[in-house]
């Protein structure tokens, strides 16, 4: 008896020691309770389950501060949107000067969709309608997802208007200057569609009528200045289920990818796992969190720029997808 209860506590504890030794790989999100955060513990949830990889969802303080920490290979994944990205990759923007050439794709995630709002008893229908509201209060510097007033620049363009015709107010990140708007610190914002954070801005503003999205114009003109500004990383689409917060009409808004990226010192097998993991299981994270329920499997691996890392170009080839490389 006493053997057999050494042997068990010796397996016991080199059982231990090995769950003690595993590495735990982080994949970075934006800060708890966000959409990026959402996303993040949903793959590391099915990448732990259906392979023999522990990941770890990582809270930070944004992708504008952790993308640079990949690129220098501190960080093993993360996500962020595709006009990110595309500053990213290219040295433009907010990343102007500062091109993380080490950055690898993963695969696209699902699509977001964000657009402008203001609140609906002010009249404004349209981004053109800025044109009237010269002198308000609009977030800017943001000290996490700098991007957000490159977006915000993007759309205003789109109506005709500048950034520097409103009264900027510094805001800390996208959260804060969505819900800005509900507090009255701010009379425009960037607020995505769909989101808790439109749901909670449009129950804070009901005896107002709610948040309302001002409709983008697709026609030839602004649409071509607006994809001048964002660097053809965004594209218009329009919206005809009222039933979502801010939507009142058919209204088209912004939306870009969101993506998961890895750097060039992941080894094949690690992207390959991780990949091939996503791949098969899409309704897993769609239960997980509903955003991936829009994903398109067959554009998971069609983003031009970064490159695909070899792992991952693997597993879409085995899966007979395509994958541009």
């Amino acid at each position: 008896m006493k053997t057999i209860i050494y042997a068990s506590a010796v397996g016991v504890l080199l059982a231990t020691a090995g769950i003690a030794n595993a590495q735990v790989y982080s994949v970075a999100t934006n800060p708890q309770g966000t959409l990026g955060h959402r996303t993040g513990i949903a793959v590391a949830k099915v990448v732990t389950a259906k392979t023999d990889i522990t990941a770890r969802a990582q809270p930070m303080g944004g992708s504008t501060t952790y993308l640079p920490m990949i690129n220098r290979h501190e960080i093993d994944f993360g996500f962020t949107n595709g006009g990110e990205l595309k500053h990213a990759a290219d040295g433009v923007g907010t990343f102007k000067g500062r091109k993380l050439e080490n950055i690898r794709m993963v695969g696209v995630m699902f699509p977001l969709r964000s657009g402008v709002a203001v609140v609906a008893d002010t009249g404004l229908k349209k981004i053109s309608d800025l044109k009237n509201y010269k002198g308000k209060k609009i977030p800017s510097k943001f000290t996490s997802l700098a991007i957000v007033e490159d977006f915000l620049k993007a759309a205003l363009v789109n109506g005709g208007v500048k950034f520097e015709d409103f009264t900027h107010v510094p805001m800390a990140g996208l959260a804060k200057a969505a819900l800005g708007l509900g507090s009255g610190r701010v009379d425009v914002s960037w607020v995505p569609v769909g989101s808790g954070l439109a749901k909670k801005i449009n129950n804070q503003l009901r005896n107002r009528g709610g948040i309302r999205y001002l409709d983008l114009d697709t026609s030839e003109g602004p649409y071509n200045a607006f994809k001048k500004v964002s660097y053809n990383a965004l594209k218009l689409v329009k919206i005809s289920d009222t039933k979502i917060a801010g939507i009142k009409a058919p209204t088209h808004v912004v939306e870009m990818t969101y993506v998961m990226l890895t750097h060039n010192k992941t080894t094949n097998e690690l992207a390959y796992k991780v990949t091939k993991a996503i791949i098969e299981n899409q309704k897993a994270l769609g239960k997980s969190f509903g955003p991936f329920n829009r994903n398109k499997k067959a554009d998971m691996g069609t983003v031009p720029s970064p490159a695909y890392h070899p792992g991952a170009v693997k597993a879409y080839k085995e899966a007979g997808m395509r994958v541009s490389h």
